[in-house]
């Protein structure tokens, strides 16, 4: 049987180009939320079923250790879901390139200036009060974070520990950052318990072992909702921790992953957030109307071991 040598040539051409095209619809993402990058894939495979996501997750130290140590050979296409601390390491690093997403609706706070990164949602720290114990004790609703330090709190106030928690270190940071350690020093007199986790403050007003619980606004929010005599209060700055992603420079698939900034920065994925985050970048959706809080800027920057040992010698008295 005879081949025509151009239709043969032409036919392997094809499925170069077709073995070409099928890699190229891949996705590979390093994350630090499994959670929350499980629900994000969902929706962006929806809309993109031709493109297969291969995703890492971890903690976000290690995820920003790999992505480091893979700079002159990514694996990587795009490093989201990891703290502002740490998308500024990956720039130093010079992991990121810039990449400013198609039609985004983030806001502009949460837009790095040289388009390296977005952040994507700001996990905001709150007060929960439990009114009940208020009134039993007939002790004043606190409105602001500087409330904490009157001695009629004594003994009243939980929060987490900087020590075990983020959640801690980003409250006490930042406390630091706009108080001065003598606030910190003062708040530790009406501290009745540092707790290892994040909600443990916030579980110990609900509960109504202490008027005063310190926490992240998931847990402040699902304590309310769940039907406990609470109120949320934010005090008259917001600590926080942001949280994005930029896309790898030397991406192995840099149009899928554009495509998934692209995603990141859109409505669709800010549909998703809002059901698992306080506040996200595109105004709207989430549990925090960033239209009513002011999130505190960090004014000088924090080694968190450094902050660690002091709060130790200071607060612990270690």
């Amino acid at each position: 049987m005879a081949f025509d040598k151009g239709f043969i040539a032409l036919a392997v051409a094809s499925l170069a180009m077709s073995a070409t095209s099928a890699v190229a619809k891949e996705l590979v993402l390093y994350n630090a939320s499994d959670s929350v990058n499980t629900a994000l894939v969902t929706a962006f495979k929806a809309k993109h079923p031709d493109i297969e996501v291969k995703f890492v997750s971890g903690s976000t130290g290690p995820i920003v250790e790999r992505a480091i140590a893979e700079k002159a050979n990514p694996q990587a296409d795009v490093v989201y879901l990891v703290n502002n601390i740490a998308l500024e390491q990956l720039v130093d690093a010079g992991v990121f390139e810039p990449y400013e997403p198609k039609n985004s609706l983030i806001g502009e706070q949460f837009r790095h200036p040289d388009h390296f990164y977005n952040k994507h949602f700001a996990t905001t720290m709150c007060m929960i009060v439990n009114t009940e114990r208020l009134a039993e004790k007939k002790l004043p609703m606190p409105a602001a974070w500087e409330d904490l330090i009157k001695p009629v709190y004594d003994n009243e106030i939980s929060l987490p520990s900087p020590l075990k928690s983020g959640t801690g270190g980003a409250i006490l940071t930042t406390f630091v950052d706009a108080f001065g350690w003598p606030f910190v020093e003062n708040l530790n007199e009406n501290v009745f318990r540092y707790s290892d986790g994040g909600s443990g403050g916030a579980d110990l007003a609900a509960s109504g072992e202490v008027t005063i619980g310190l926490s992240f606004d998931t847990t402040c929010f699902e304590r309310k909702s769940s039907g406990r005599p609470v109120e949320v209060v934010y005090g008259r700055i917001t600590p926080n921790v942001t949280e994005g992603g930029g896309l790898v420079a030397g991406a192995p698939h840099p149009e899928e992953a554009r495509l998934f900034l692209d995603f990141m920065a859109g409505k669709d994925a800010a549909e998703v957030l809002g059901k698992v985050v306080g506040a996200t970048a595109v105004p709207g959706y989430g549990l925090v109307d960033l239209n009513t809080i002011t999130l505190w800027n960090m004014r000088r920057p924090v080694n968190i071991d450094e902050f660690r040992a002091e709060f130790t010698a200071r607060i612990l008295k270690q």
